[in-house]
């Protein structure tokens, strides 16, 4: 009998772990959705803002690059 006992427990031992490792693996996914929404959601909001200093950056580039050639 407590040779079934021991058994058991080492089974049901092993299922709690498998679930707590399933679980994490869960928790990561959905982290990382939500790192990828709330990405997204700021690109949106500041879109006018980043499209602003890229051409700027652009604009710079494009003239320094004009100056150092000479034309």
């Amino acid at each position: 009998m407590f040779d079934f006992l021991n058994r058991l427990y080492i089974v049901l031992s092993m299922q709690v772990n498998n679930f707590l490792e399933e679980e994490k693996g869960a928790v990561d996914l959905i982290t990382i959705v939500v790192l990828i929404g709330i990405a997204i959601v700021l690109a949106v909001v500041f879109r006018d803002k980043m499209k602003e200093i890229l051409n700027t950056l652009l604009g710079n580039i494009q003239s320094s690059a004009t100056s150092a050639i000479g034309n």
